[in-house]
């Protein structure tokens, strides 16, 4: 299996109308300081059945005006992922289970101090076929 997790999970939080238009990426070019953003980013994972499931790690960041912004947020992307992307089929791949690995944490930016919050995942991926 092929599957690049990150433009799957992009796509899907994007067609949830609670989540901000645009704020959903999968990079941080081009990102003004302020914006609201969800960047995604894979930090690891494995094959854990030949060519067949994949488990991959993937981190989100949120960015907002405010702490209470960003932690909603976050948090929001979190019960999504947890809850309702289990069981999806997103472009030729099915969803068996997403895991937590570190829940929404208050981490702001290094360089601009501006507010945001980390979490982590796992998501387990087969060939839907």
């Amino acid at each position: 299996m092929r599957a690049n997790p990150i433009p799957l999970l992009v796509s899907y939080l994007r067609s949830i109308p609670e989540i901000p238009t645009g704020a959903v990426t999968g990079t941080l070019v081009g990102r003004n300081v302020g914006e609201t953003t969800i960047n995604l980013m894979q930090s690891g994972g494995y094959r854990s059945r030949r060519d067949r499931v994949d488990r991959m790690y993937v981190v989100y960041d949120v960015y907002a005006e405010s702490p209470a912004e960003a932690g909603d947020l976050a948090y929001m992307v979190r019960e999504y992922l947890l809850e309702q992307l289990p069981g999806q089929s997103l472009d030729g791949v099915m969803v068996l289970d997403v895991r937590e690995v570190d829940a929404p944490n208050w981490h702001p930016d290094m360089q601009s101090l501006e507010p945001a919050y980390s979490g982590e995942v796992s998501v387990y991926l087969v060939a839907d076929d």
